[in-house]
């Protein structure tokens, strides 16, 4: 008998292991987009989109008969969509209320009476994208962007069910997702998900819960509400965010995905920084550099990928170099690659095939994780400093692996930047920095 119970508790960890297993890079790694996006441009950083899709583009109000894929505004998603689908991308659809609720104060009045024709809505949209009965360009569809404390919770609900209960009947294998939430009090950008999505009615339409986080430092006197930090900073709500919403999966909703939408970090060029105006001039608002950018975005996707989540996805694809908050966060500036487009196309491309492994050091002075291939043989170390620093460290590190190569995350291309290092026995001696360095095995 105890045999037998030791075989299954075996086999339990085993499978729980496996059912467990991070999805690899390539599956894990997502970039918003918009009309604008340009699939042959972003396909060097990632495969997976996000598209704001307004509602108000689709129909004139609601109550309107949809007539997908044309839209009111005569955009076919289909062409649009099309393209994306031609270069390789897999699309979330983010079906947003724009116009008929996020930012409209008259919103309650163009949804009176029309809460039930968002079955229709959602119905008619999953039965023409959905891979069932449509052509498949979508995967999955959010129901709201951020609608927020200030969006009426009782109508977001009614539209939240009617337009689920759609999607579901058209299509139940398309993924269905929140509007943002948080496991935490409602504001103007999130639900919360004890209030809105804990009831047994909510539960069965939904498949994934919704994150949008940005590395925002603590409110001071003084200080610009909008300037962000580094993404393993312990005094902000960044990473506790994500945690606190994790610990609420598994209590509530065991099983259901969590996704990270949206974040990110401006940078604009520094002559726009200083001519900047109005509120951002007042509260001597900053941004990032693109450098600390690219940084902060490729160590991001390290430390969400160390957690329980499926997909993280990094706003921006493009900007205009406008000195404001979310106006210069895209991985190209009017389509030049930034920094960062390098540095997380390099990302992509180096560990597409790979998945995080483990820990092997989190402290104040250097983080080093390892991520191992899907062959499960190959191995890489990720080593970096986890703050803001100056200048390179020299550091050392014990490696249980023949060193194949060393190279560091790229700002001007894809490949990797050379780094002058030295092995004795199993140690790598090699200089450390804000930007990771990537050791690799033999």
């Amino acid at each position: 008998m105890k045999f037998i119970l030791l075989t299954l508790f075996s086999f339990s960890l085993c499978f729980s292991a496996f059912a467990q297993k991070k999805p690899l890079l390539k599956d894990f790694m997502g970039i918003n987009g918009h009309y604008h996006f340009k699939p042959e441009l972003y396909k060097e950083n990632c495969r997976l989109v996000r598209n704001y899709h307004s509602m108000n583009w689709d129909v004139k109000k609601p109550g309107d008969k949809p007539t997908f894929p044309i839209c009111a505004n005569k955009v076919n998603w289909d062409t649009v969509y099309g393209k994306w689908i031609k270069h390789g991308f897999e699309i979330d659809l983010c079906a947003m209320f724009s116009g008929f609720g996020e930012g409209n104060k008259k919103y309650k009045e163009l949804w009176k009476g029309k809460e039930k024709w968002a079955y229709k809505y959602g119905y008619e949209m999953a039965k023409h994208f959905g891979p069932t009965h449509g052509n498949g360009f979508v995967t999955s569809i959010e129901i709201g962007n951020e609608p927020g404390g200030d969006f009426d919770e009782t109508l977001y609900k009614k539209i939240y069910l009617n337009m689920a209960k759609g999607i579901r009947a058209a299509d139940p294998k398309l993924k269905i997702i929140t509007c943002t939430a948080h496991a935490r009090k409602a504001d103007d950008y999130s639900k919360d998900l004890n209030e809105t999505f804990s009831s047994s009615e909510f539960k069965p339409l939904y498949d994934v819960i919704n994150l949008h986080t940005y590395a925002s430092k603590p409110k001071k006197k003084g200080q610009s509400p909008w300037d962000r930090s580094f993404p393993e900073d312990p005094n902000i709500e960044y990473l506790k965010v994500v945690d606190e919403a994790i610990a609420w999966r598994n209590k509530h909703t065991p099983g259901k995905e969590v996704w990270i939408t949206e974040f990110g970090w401006d940078a604009c060029t520094p002559d726009v920084m200083k001519n900047r105006t109005g509120w951002f001039k007042k509260l001597n608002w900053k941004g990032q550099t693109d450098l600390q950018q690219a940084q902060y975005l490729v160590r991001s996707f390290f430390v969400f990928a160390e957690r329980d989540i499926e997909r993280a996805y990094l706003y921006f694809f493009n900007d205009d170099n406008k000195p404001s908050t979310h106006a210069a966060s895209g991985l190209t500036r009017n389509f030049k690659p930034k920094k960062s487009y390098w540095a997380v196309s390099h990302l992509y491309k180096t560990l597409g095939d790979f998945r995080f492994s483990k820990i092997i050091k989190k402290s104040a002075d250097s983080y080093v994780y390892e991520f191992v291939h899907a062959n499960a043989k190959k191995k890489v170390w990720i080593c970096w400093v986890p703050n803001e620093p100056k200048s390179d460290k020299a550091y050392s590190v014990t490696v249980p692996f023949s060193v194949a190569k060393v190279e560091r995350m790229p700002t001007t291309s894809s490949k990797g930047a050379k780094v002058k290092y030295s092995v004795k026995g199993k140690a790598v001696n090699l200089p450390i920095s804000g930007s990771p360095v990537y050791i690799f095995s033999k």
